[in-house]
């Protein structure tokens, strides 16, 4: 039986402002010998005439296109060009994910950061990025902090602007803003400023922005103060938060769901815990759940998905979760054992409760799985006359536990 022919490799090249003069020997040959070049039309037009493949553009929206053109194309020597080096934040992530990392060789060019952290002089492991290139602005809030040094790759020359009135709003319009547009290219410029006063016109589409934090100091663990949300009472308090949070023990790249999410301060502060986390929060009050989406963009997390609906009814087709919270709805018919049943082996689920009714359900479930059923009191210190005493919140009751399918339901007496 004859083997099967291996796919053709596809060879991703970055390329900078400089253009083709800018390329190495290997990235030339590749473009040359190449008898499909998928581009963006920026990055087509920089080929010279002796390039004379099929020059393809790439559609909008890009990532919805990408398996479908690679099909097209198959059986043909593909050069794909990209911006800088491919695998950050650039098309290399969506080629391999389309075809695998064992069909792309890819040539990277300096990237923007790089050229970027040359010019300023910032050492680029110290420099965070953030990418502002088919995400929502307020994704940059969560990186903002007392002398934080930040580099924004823009989505288009409106970006600067945008991030300017963002930082002055959001408390840190004395920060320092620089726009590097070109970089490495013949018409590379600088453009200084700060951000409250930014008055520049929009430049090149070709632009990253640099950032000096100047304003508050932003925390990392979870615990926010109570007033950065917006709520109606419906609030995990600070160090309930933060007891809860440390049961849920947020990892990278993995999925919550905050179930009765209230404000959403649970899913919030996971979101914050790695830029990978993933939540869904689901809030039966419309009006509640339009609340968490603002409080997620205010706080820099507008990846928070909300749905609006009942649980459990609204958790059915959501993706399988790495750890559940029920912050309320405890006595909903079947909402704790949909939440369990949902989780996959070594998924851990926590519950908070205040009232007597719920507290019992909790015990119950305490009794078959185990876990840590634990209470959790806060009491404030408050003015008693010209005296000090002691102002006790309600008591919360939570339950946490891990799934684990190894070990067999605890027998009920």
């Amino acid at each position: 039986m004859a083997a099967a022919v291996p796919a053709p490799v596809i060879t991703v090249v970055g390329v900078g402002a400089d253009g083709w003069e800018g390329l190495a020997p290997a990235a030339r040959e590749a473009l040359l010998a190449a008898e499909a070049v998928i581009g963006a039309p920026r990055q087509l037009a920089l080929l010279p005439a002796e390039a004379a493949a099929a020059r393809v553009a790439w559609p909008s929206p890009l990532l919805p296109a990408v398996p479908g053109l690679l099909a097209e194309h198959a059986g043909r020597r593909i050069c794909v060009l990209a911006s800088g080096d491919p695998m950050f934040f650039g098309i290399g992530r969506a080629l391999a994910d389309a075809v695998g990392p064992d069909r792309l060789h890819v040539l990277p060019h300096p990237s923007s950061v790089s050229y970027a952290c040359a010019r300023l002089g910032w050492p680029a492991e110290d420099t965070e990025v953030v990418s502002l290139v088919g995400r929502p602005l307020d994704t940059l809030t969560a990186a903002l902090s007392d002398g934080r040094r930040l580099l924004v790759l823009s989505a288009d020359a409106a970006t600067p602007g945008q991030v300017a009135a963002l930082l002055t709003a959001r408390g840190y319009g004395a920060g320092r803003m620089r726009v590097l547009e070109q970089l490495g290219g013949g018409r590379e410029r600088i453009t200084d400023g700060v951000a409250e006063s930014w008055r520049h016109p929009p430049g090149d589409a070709l632009n990253i922005v640099a950032v000096e934090c100047a304003g508050p100091r932003a925390q990392l663990v979870p615990g926010l103060p109570d007033d950065a949300y917006a709520h109606d009472g419906q609030l995990t308090k600070r160090h309930v938060r933060a007891a809860t949070l440390a049961a849920l023990a947020p990892a990278p790249g993995e999925l919550l769901w905050d179930v009765g999410g209230g404000s959403g301060s649970i899913a919030i502060e996971w979101l914050r815990a790695h830029r990978s986390c993933r939540a869904v929060g689901v809030e039966r009050d419309p009006v509640r759940a339009g609340r968490i989406a603002g409080n997620a963009a205010a706080l820099g997390v507008p990846r928070l998905r909300v749905v609006t609906g009942p649980a459990p009814a609204a958790l059915a087709g959501l993706p399988v979760p790495d750890a559940v919270f029920v912050g309320g709805g405890l006595t909903a018919p079947g909402l704790l054992q949909a939440c369990w049943d949902a989780l996959p082996p070594g998924g851990r689920l926590v519950a908070n409760t205040v009232t007597l009714e719920s507290e019992a359900l909790l015990t119950e479930w305490y009794r078959r799985h185990g876990g840590d059923l634990v209470k959790l009191a806060v009491a404030h210190a408050v003015p008693v006359g010209g005296f000090t005493g002691w102002r006790q919140a309600m008591p919360v009751t939570q339950w946490s536990a891990v799934k684990d399918t190894r070990t067999v339901e605890r027998e009920t007496p």
